[in-house]
């Protein structure tokens, strides 16, 4: 006769493993990653490699951002890296008019994205994956319609925003930074990130409540996009050039990779903007660590793959809250 009293402490045990897993694994990992490079990688702790890890994980670390908010919802968005490679070529077309107009044309092509996929879920309650992977292939299209091939961008101020530091630390990366501190902030501390939350949590309590779930979920697809052109526009900055054939190419595998690493669950009803962004540079180590010692690039596609699945496997049981 099996003893279940002997047996409850490692049941306890293995929970509060997972449990501490789900909260802490990503920053643990991280942690893991930057001593394993400080020991076996050379010139890691130095300032050059410092800035390239930076400039190379800001577009990542703003498009999670807008994939958690769509995630946390309950739904998805394919379509990020088609908005930044639309976003680029808009970019490219407009920037002869200046940089703010060509910018503003740029968040207007983006809303429009993101107004698109709202209203296919939020109104005609298209599936999430269905509506944003129609708009993927249709916003790539447009883009390779619009620049149908790489162009070098020269624009100083393109070129400042791009290379520019503050203090050292790169202006990509202080953007990405104040924009985690904001979208941290709606999330935890404005009406419209508790409604998002409730939504995600149980979309059919919330619209009996009395919430406004259209309208949430339509503002969360446009703010994802319009973050996602923000990706765009700073990694054309940084490349100095418009491609909009490879430019986001699987971003939303990496955006998605992030946030589920880091804590937030599919399921939705629950967004962590740190551990997003978290997530966003343990993938960005990962890769940076397989590159430098040599290893091909499908090494680094099997080492995400391995990411997401123990990411997956300890986010059982992890409800919404």
């Amino acid at each position: 006769m099996t003893d279940t009293t002997a047996l409850r402490p490692a049941a306890l045990d293995r929970a509060r493993v997972l449990q501490w897993l789900q909260n802490y694994g990503v920053y643990a990992g991280v942690v893991a990653l930057i001593v394993v490079n400080i020991a076996v990688t050379p010139h890691f702790l130095s300032a050059e490699n410092f800035r390239t890890q930076a400039v190379q994980v800001a577009p990542v670390i703003i498009v999670a951002l807008g994939m958690a908010l769509a995630i946390g919802t309950e739904g998805i968005d394919l379509s990020v890296g088609a908005v930044m490679a639309l976003s680029a070529s808009v970019l490219a077309l407009y920037l002869g008019y200046g940089l703010l107009p060509a910018l503003l044309v740029v968040a207007f092509f983006a809303a429009a994205v993101g107004l698109a996929n709202g209203a296919l879920v939020a109104f005609v309650g298209v599936q999430p994956i269905v509506a944003t992977l129609a708009l993927m292939v249709a916003g790539r299209g447009i883009a390779l319609v619009l620049l149908p091939q790489l162009e070098d961008i020269r624009n100083p101020a393109m070129a400042s925003l791009g290379s520019g530091a503050l203090f050292g630390v790169p202006y990509l990366m202080l953007i990405a930074a104040a924009l985690a501190l904001a979208v941290a902030f709606v999330v935890r501390r404005t009406t419209f990130g508790r409604q998002l939350l409730a939504i995600g949590d149980n979309r059919t309590a919330a619209q009996l409540a009395g919430l406004p779930v259209r309208r949430v979920l339509t503002l969360v697809y446009v703010g994802c996009a319009l973050l996602a052109a923000v990706a765009g526009v700073l990694a054309t900055a940084r490349l100095q050039a418009s491609d909009p054939t490879s430019l986001g190419t699987l971003m939303e595998l990496s955006a998605i990779t992030a946030v589920v690493v880091g804590g937030t669950p599919l399921s939705g009803g629950r967004v962590r903007i740190a551990g997003t962004v978290a997530g966003a540079v343990l993938i960005q180590l990962l890769t940076a660590t397989l590159i430098k010692h040599d290893l091909p690039p499908s090494w680094t596609q099997i080492a995400q793959a391995v990411v997401i699945v123990l990411a997956v496997y300890a986010a059982r049981g992890r409800g919404k809250r």
